[in-house]
């Protein structure tokens, strides 16, 4: 389970009245609704008490909402004390706050020990074996008490918040695209929830190995989570590109480490996808691999069965040359596994484009193809490059192949 802090105790918190003179002036500054509602964006925020925090009921039992802060950070975020003194009141002792943030913390006696913590990076996805643990926590803090209410906080309250929001969802029954709508219209006012693309890539995933019972009522589902998978890297390829001719590209892998619930991304290979020129297309040479099919050679079987000889065919160099286009070809396939972030630059240090996460168990066949909505993060610079037929490809070796 998540980082736990069970401590029960009195609170460390100050109440209102308490207040040092540092923390009045801060108090004051944070009654001026002006900067944090500018901050909040299109977030719902709630008028409680004479305060006005950053956060939605997405249903009666699960609260989202932007971190709790201290000190200057409590001028444009949720003040922490603000939000102590809103759930001591409205659930005394029925709350239990989940934090995903791995970039800052705050002493959980606040909350009276009751914090878990579940940190991936901003606007970036978590292992789902995380997801597990974390949908596992709530439904058991949740089947404790009827009145018991989860409570889940990003930074800001709405990306990672939305991801593990939509999982939990889905894992109590409702389908990824309930889910989504269900958070998008609680928690912003412009019914744009879980917008990075990425993270609604990981919400599917997540319902793809939940697996429900027929006809048993108030079970949680099984899950199923996929084994570690490794692909092998042979191409990547941008087509349709304008105003440019290379691209650099970072590879990047989550790392797990023993004895803790974080996986930071660790850089796997950095390369240059430049133009595509006529006459200078690699793949020339038809490819040659042997298959091997899965479930095939059964235990029943009395003769094994052989692989099957399958060739890459090079049918696609008359459409490369239509459109400019940037790719890399590894002379040697690279070996990816796991959750994958693949992030592209304008130049070697600085200018990102944009950037894509998956996860190479759900890879189905040899082809990957991201639009140009199944990125992440595209900025100005980023649709600057992309005409309008745009298209990310990573093709893989065969699964089960021998080259």
């Amino acid at each position: 389970m998540g980082t736990k802090f069970s401590k029960q105790g009195p609170p460390k918190a100050k109440p209102i009245g308490g207040l040092n003179g540092y923390e009045q002036i801060l108090h004051y500054v944070t009654t001026s609704f002006f900067l944090r509602n500018l901050v909040s964006k299109s977030r719902r925020r709630m008028l409680i008490s004479g305060y006005d925090l950053d956060m939605s009921y997405i249903t009666e039992r699960l609260l989202a909402m932007s971190y709790p802060a201290e000190r200057v950070r409590a001028m444009y975020r949720n003040p922490l004390w603000q939000v102590k003194n809103v759930l001591d009141m409205r659930h005394p002792n029925q709350y239990k706050v989940y934090n995903l943030c791995i970039e800052e913390k705050y002493d959980p006696a606040h909350f009276h020990g009751r914090v878990e913590v579940y940190p991936f990076d901003d606007n970036h996805v978590p292992p789902l074996s995380m997801v597990k643990l974390f949908c596992e926590s709530i439904y058991s803090w949740l089947c404790c008490d009827p009145q018991n209410i989860a409570v889940i906080h990003c930074m800001a309250g709405k990306g990672r918040t939305g991801l593990m929001v939509c999982s939990y969802l889905v894992y109590t029954g409702m389908t990824v695209d309930e889910a989504f709508q269900l958070y998008a219209n609680r928690r912003t006012t412009n019914n744009e929830g879980l917008s990075i693309p990425s993270q609604r890539r990981y919400v599917k995933y997540w319902s793809e190995v939940l697996s429900f019972a027929r006809g048993k009522i108030n079970r949680p589902p099984d899950v199923n989570l996929p084994a570690t998978t490794i692909r092998e890297l042979r191409r990547i390829r941008l087509y349709d590109t304008v105003n440019v001719n290379s691209v650099f590209v970072v590879l990047m892998e989550m790392q797990e480490i023993p004895g803790q619930l974080y996986r930071p991304s660790v850089e796997v290979a950095r390369r240059c996808c430049r133009q595509i020129k006529q006459g200078y297309y690699k793949n020339s040479t038809p490819m040659y691999y042997l298959s091997y099919v899965d479930g095939e050679n059964d235990m029943n079987q009395s003769e094994p069965v052989s692989p099957r000889i399958v060739m890459q065919m090079d049918t696609e160099r008359p459409a490369i040359y239509q459109k400019t286009c940037l790719d890399y070809c590894f002379e040697n396939p690279l070996q990816v596994t796991g959750d994958v972030r693949i992030i592209f630059y304008e130049k070697m240090i600085g200018g990102r484009l944009f950037y894509v996460c998956f996860n190479t168990a759900f890879i189905r066949g040899s082809l990957l193809q991201f639009s140009l909505r199944d990125l992440d993060k595209v900025g100005s610079k980023g649709k600057s490059i992309c005409g309008p037929s745009f298209c990310l490809e990573l093709l893989f070796c065969p699964a089960n192949a021998v080259q």
